[in-house]
């Protein structure tokens, strides 16, 4: 390693992103030692009384390690210490060792915190102050360096300490044992993914269910635009009352929940659910997630906050085509001034009718346009049309309106009568029991009068009108339409 020059009292006192570094922890040390051979660092070491167990300290622009003679667990009020000793940090990496029985080369990251007793460092029911954009920048770009190895990279379930932390800070390990603990690759890869953080404004979900390694939450964090603060897993869960969700929440920063339906507890499912809509959030499914991929958290909050006045429990649609244009506002994902979210009404029965003639028909038309709908439950389309401009909205209503009925004349006789603004859609049946009553035998005459000729019975024509029975629809319309 090349001479490291020495650091100067001023350059100490800038706020940095801080590497928390073990001179007891094989994987730390394997760290600190790429990161130092990766830059030109200034080091130092620390004389005060405030943090005993500092015993050096290199600094490189907006980074810092600090080296300590203690393992990190026990790490609580560190930056206190690091801040009374004229080190302030605006970020917490702990680089460490991932220790597990199967030996898996895997590496990792995580929050810090304690669901009940604390056996392993902190204190017990606390959770520390959670980096949710660091944790993402982390995993992803380990995921990237890691794809030509052998190394897995996953995100863990929130454990250990130390908990008693108001500085954001994340955990980011090499597992699983000694081997991996001295393995320069897995070295490399970690300090690399420290040099290149990225914090990147996305959402942030506090997250329920799974494993503790959490695949379905991992997968989320890699595959779409949001990012986890603490999450829990399933032998956790019993655990959490309200004041300790509430606390997750409040330490994460976080924008809604997630649960891993398919592998969490009924029970605790609904129990926690009541929750977190006691607590005045969300839970949302993947296919919600993946649906406001890329577009403002703000913007989707606004349009689910709408969605749920007119559909609670409706499922949100975003169309290719609004996605694009809130793009092209460049509008950041938090505290930002999102446009406001327009909502305009088409006729609930009008809709409905249509759809159930050409669903596909409906659907291909509103994905057409710049909007955002909604689809209940039962998977039909709600009433409700959403823009982030009056006029836009307004347009797309009376335009879906005129299709509706369209679609409808394919498939009705249509008699609108316009002072009364009602619809009335005229549908033509065959009906047996009238042909019986006229004699006509089932078999291949109702054949042919179905299809439009006429029969003859006993010397008696029989035509397809004499058999046909008119079936009428009154639809009730708000709005006038152009017919």
């Amino acid at each position: 390693m090349t001479d490291i020059p020495t650091l100067n009292s001023q350059q100490a006192g800038e706020p940095k992103i801080t590497i928390i570094c073990s001179t007891l922890d094989m994987a730390s040390q394997n760290i600190k030692n790429h990161l130092l051979s990766m830059r030109k660092w200034v080091h130092t070491g620390c004389t005060c009384s405030v943090c005993p167990d500092v015993c050096s300290i290199y600094e490189f622009e907006n980074f810092r390690i600090v080296e300590v003679d203690n393992y990190h667990l026990y790490q609580d009020g560190i930056d206190e210490k690091l801040i009374n000793c004229g080190l302030p940090t605006k970020l917490i990496i702990f680089a460490s060792k991932h220790k597990s029985k199967d030996g898996r080369k895997l590496l990792t990251a995580h929050f810090t915190g304690n669901v009940r007793d604390a056996d392993f460092g902190g204190r017990p029911q606390e959770f520390a102050k959670a980096a949710p954009h660091a944790l993402r920048s982390l995993l992803k770009t380990m995921q990237v360096l890691a794809k030509n190895t052998d190394y897995n990279v996953s995100m863990e379930s929130t454990h250990h300490g130390p908990t008693h932390l108001h500085i954001p800070s994340v955990y980011v390990e090499i597992g699983s044992g000694e081997t991996q603990w001295n393995d320069s690759i897995p070295g490399a890869i970690v300090a690399n993914a420290i040099m290149s953080l990225d914090l990147e404004e996305v959402p942030v979900a506090l997250g329920f269910g799974g494993g503790h390694y959490a695949p379905r939450q991992s997968k989320l964090l890699f595959e779409t635009g949001v990012t986890f603060g603490h999450n829990f897993s399933n032998y956790q869960l019993q655990y959490l009352d309200k004041d300790l969700i509430k606390q997750a929440f409040d330490n994460s920063d976080a924008d809604f929940v997630y649960f891993d339906r398919k592998s969490m507890p009924a029970r605790e499912r609904d129990r926690i659910g009541k929750i977190v809509e006691e607590l005045g959030s969300e839970v949302l499914r993947e296919g919600d997630i993946r649906e406001m991929d890329g577009i403002p958290w703000e913007f989707c909050k606004q349009v689910r906050q709408k969605a749920n006045e007119f559909c609670p429990g409706g499922r949100t649609k975003l169309t290719d085509g609004i996605k694009s244009e809130v793009k092209m506002l460049d509008l950041p994902c938090r505290g930002c001034r999102c446009p406001k979210v327009r909502a305009s009404r088409i006729d609930r029965e009008l809709l409905q009718e249509a759809e159930i003639v050409d669903k596909e028909r409906v659907r291909a038309f509103l994905d057409s346009y710049n909007i955002a709908y909604l689809e209940r439950s039962n998977g039909t389309v709600a009433h409700v049309i959403f823009s982030i401009d009056d006029e836009c909205a307004r347009f797309v209503v009376q335009k879906l309106t005129n299709e509706c009925i369209k679609i409808l004349k394919g498939h009705y006789e249509i008699k609108y009568i316009p002072d009364e603004n009602v619809l009335y859609l005229i549908d033509k049946k065959f009906n047996p029991e009238l042909a019986r009553e006229l004699g006509v035998p089932p078999g291949p005459m109702f054949g042919e009068l179905t299809g439009g000729k006429a029969v003859t019975v006993n010397g008696k024509s029989i035509t397809p009108e004499m058999v046909y029975q008119s079936n009428r629809k009154k639809i009730i319309l708000t709005n006038k339409i152009n017919f």
